[in-house]
């Protein structure tokens, strides 16, 4: 057994699974209570009338050559989300267990504790210092039954990297106490090597990935979880049976293709870029007090008259996301890096207003 699993709802370590119907594709299936005939306007490869095979081994072993991990440590789910669902499912028990996140960062890490009945451990980012971790303040947080630390990085909404030393050394410090998740869905916007190549040294620690953002299959609900084995396997038993939907199937396969996987990097530099370009505009503008640096698809500003740079950005047609009401995110909205045309947009609104 992984040390880590020690961890884990006792309940769920002997936990059998649903039993689906087996996946044996070259035989005729009379199995499964499906209907013999497609529905109107299904064109998919396998048709939509078939369940899709549980766990696809051949998305996993492209995601496994994708990240460069063993396809053991693959587990693939409906977004990033479902894969926190998981994890706290796994190993929070109701009113008394607990998780930790660092804000500001993504809201459903404290969504799917609170859902669970986990408590929330809040230790924030070092404003001053560019939303760093603290790291003495999360070492001393941690209590017996706090089974979970979420880190972003790059950060959202913040989009820092979080220093990967500080939490090199939190993961070797909680190894027997935590699990500690970092989450890089924005991991090809930065220059960051990625936290799975420590996977090997470090049964405590999970990384999150997705196709939601560089590879613009945000629609197709695409997450990736690289654990330990015997982590990707007890959450194996916790996932619905057939958690990839057919058509995110074929889309996640057609996006893994080479070519579609340089396009994918090239349409990643040319966000870089246009992120960069954006930034030193934005700061010609009166309306922008402050920007902080970013390692994402978008930027964090802190507006001298927030509510007005809102309705210029809607007035132009624009939607930014409205962050005011967040604890230290005061007067703070976050803009995505759209097109040129949708960023010059943007930039002329804010310069009108």
């Amino acid at each position: 057994m992984s040390s880590v699993l020690h961890l884990a709802r006792p309940e769920l370590l002997d936990l059998v699974p649903y039993s689906h119907a087996e996946w044996e594709p070259t035989l005729e299936r009379l199995h499964a209570n499906e209907l013999p005939w497609r529905a109107p306007g299904d064109n998919s490869p396998a048709g939509l009338n078939r369940y899709p095979e549980p766990q696809p081994q051949r998305l996993i072993d492209q995601l496994a050559d994708l990240y460069d991990v063993a396809p053991e440590q693959v587990l693939v789910g409906r977004g990033s989300d479902e894969a926190i669902d998981l994890l706290v499912r796994a190993f929070c028990r109701a009113q008394q267990d607990q998780i930790m996140v660092c804000p500001p960062t993504f809201g459903m890490y404290e969504v799917a504790a609170r859902i669970q009945g986990a408590e929330v451990i809040e230790v924030p980012l070092d404003r001053a210092r560019g939303f760093a971790l603290d790291e003495a303040a999360i070492l001393g947080s941690w209590r017996p039954g706090t089974k979970l630390l979420f880190l972003c990085s790059p950060n959202n909404p913040t989009g820092n990297l979080l220093d990967s030393a500080v939490i090199e050394r939190i993961v070797a410090r909680l190894a027997d106490e935590a699990v500690v998740v970092v989450d890089e869905a924005y991991g090809e916007f930065s220059n960051a090597e990625s936290f799975s190549a420590l996977l090997e040294n470090h049964v405590n620690l999970v990384v999150l990935r997705t196709l939601s953002k560089a590879y613009a299959l945000a629609g197709a609900r695409c997450g990736v979880l690289l654990a330990d084995p015997p982590v990707v396997s007890l959450l194996r038993r916790l996932i619905p049976p057939y958690a990839v939907p057919s058509p995110t199937l074929d889309a996640a396969l057609a996006a893994l293709e080479p070519p579609h996987l340089a396009m994918a990097r090239a349409k990643v530099e040319g966000v870089i870029a246009e992120r960069e370009r954006v930034a030193a505009a934005l700061r010609t503008s009166a309306l922008v007090a402050e920007i902080w640096p970013s390692s994402a698809n978008f930027l964090l500003i802190r507006c001298t008259d927030a509510d007005r740079a809102f309705r210029a950005a809607v007035e132009r047609g624009l939607l930014v996301r409205d962050l005011r009401r967040r604890a230290a995110l005061e007067n703070c909205l976050r803009i995505t890096i759209g097109t040129a045309e949708q960023n010059d947009r943007l930039l002329a609104a804010l310069g009108a207003a």
